[in-house]
């Protein structure tokens, strides 16, 4: 075996071949997973633009910071005080810094 080539227990960690299968098939599913996250995510960045573009057509401002807290705490409520960090992550891959 060459130094790149590794078994499956050697590249999840596991100590038996089972266990490397059962990692090896959940790191795909997670991977796919991930795939249809970054899918919504830049699916909510296209429907944020529309939605700043309308506003600030209208003669208002980019962000609505009333809406922002409704987003931070529907996330906190779902998902506890990690929520609030994923919240701030996604407005702000939506509309920037402000």
């Amino acid at each position: 075996m060459t130094v790149t080539e590794k078994t499956g227990t050697e590249k999840t960690g596991a100590r038996t071949d089972e266990a490397a299968g059962l990692i090896t098939d959940s790191r795909e599913r997670i991977d796919a997973l991930d795939d249809r996250i970054i899918g919504l995510v830049q699916e909510r960045m296209a429907v944020s633009a529309v939605i700043q573009e309308a506003r600030i057509s209208s003669g208002g401002r980019r962000v609505n910071l009333s809406r922002e807290m409704e987003v931070l705490g529907h996330f906190r409520d779902a998902l506890g005080k990690p929520g609030t960090t994923l919240a701030m992550t996604l407005l702000e891959l939506c509309r920037g810094r402000i």
